[in-house]
């Protein structure tokens, strides 16, 4: 079916209209190699400023409905994985990847849970690169938490404060290694929140990866 909507609706490059591809080879360029955010929870990267085409990509995954680009951005993600400084993968080899949850409202609306999908082709990428890798989504967010767009750091922080629990179904043995994946990274309250939520369940966090920085120190 998607070979055929490809020759009715040939896919165009979400970073800049060109035709052909989800993510053209110019667009792909924008990503680089993991960037340290200082963070004073958790090591943090991100692989490129949240502006320019690295955020139209972004925004089209995520909100316009682009699900073509979950094995573009998960394969960027699954690339920078294993050599992130001072991350491992659990005493097996196992990459075990936590995706960050989001509002299930805003998750029907963007047709599922979006982090998730983009955890899953960042494990189905890193298997093909010869890594072992499974999806842990054992972190649940709050129904009364509020979108925190707009919000200063110290209004995310409280905003998110008691509000992301683990769900012990969706994760690995307690002390086993997890890594962290985000699409945005801004004040870092969000994995901040997530890192204290697992360590307090029993989860060294080795470090969280986000494809954007838009990190502020408001």
């Amino acid at each position: 079916m998607s070979k055929l909507l490809d020759l009715v609706l040939p896919p165009t490059c979400a970073g800049c209209g060109a035709p052909g591809a989800a993510c053209c080879a110019a667009c792909a360029r924008v990503w680089g190699a993991p960037i340290p955010i200082p963070l004073a929870t958790l090591a943090a990267f991100a692989l490129a400023a949240y502006d320019g085409v690295a955020r139209r990509l972004v925004l089209a995954y995520k909100e316009r409905g682009r699900r073509d680009l979950a094995p573009v951005l998960g394969a960027l993600l699954a690339r920078a994985i294993p050599y992130l400084p001072g991350v491992s993968p659990a005493p097996d080899g196992f990459w075990w990847l936590v995706p960050v949850p989001s509002r299930r409202v805003a998750s029907r609306i963007r047709g599922g849970p979006h982090m998730l999908r983009l955890a899953r082709a960042c494990a189905r990428h890193l298997a093909e690169q010869g890594h072992r890798a499974a999806v842990a989504p054992g972190l649940v967010l709050d129904s009364h938490a509020k979108d925190a767009a707009g919000l200063a750091r110290h209004q995310r922080a409280a905003n998110l404060a008691g509000r992301i629990t683990p769900e012990p179904a969706g994760l690995p043995p307690p002390g086993t290694p997890v890594l962290l994946l985000d699409d945005v990274l801004t004040t870092g309250s969000t994995v901040s929140a997530c890192a204290r939520a697992l360590r307090a369940s029993g989860y060294p966090v080795t470090g969280g990866l986000t494809l954007t920085n838009a990190h502020s120190s408001e």
